[in-house]
């Protein structure tokens, strides 16, 4: 749906969230997705489960001495290399 389409049919558009996402874009362009309040709280959710997966891993590769010199960190991870 485009940005005018969702700011002339605003309301409809805020019930089509509720039942999936609407994307919405801008001179073609895709800009923002709208999401129920529900999805957002359950996708944030998400990120956060997989933090605190991702630090206990570190936690865990730390205690057992799996650990690289920070420059190899830092040269890994602007190659994109970071999981």
């Amino acid at each position: 749906m485009t940005a005018n389409e969702a700011k002339t049919k605003f309301g409809e558009v805020l019930l089509m969230s509720q039942r999936e996402p609407v994307h919405i874009s801008k001179h073609g362009k895709p800009v923002a997705v709208l999401v129920s309040s529900e999805d957002f709280v359950s996708t944030d959710e998400l990120k956060l489960e997989l933090l605190r997966l991702r630090a206990e891993r570190a936690r865990e590769q730390i205690a057992a001495g799996d650990t690289v010199d920070g420059g190899q960190f830092f040269d890994q991870l602007l190659q994109g290399n970071d999981d």
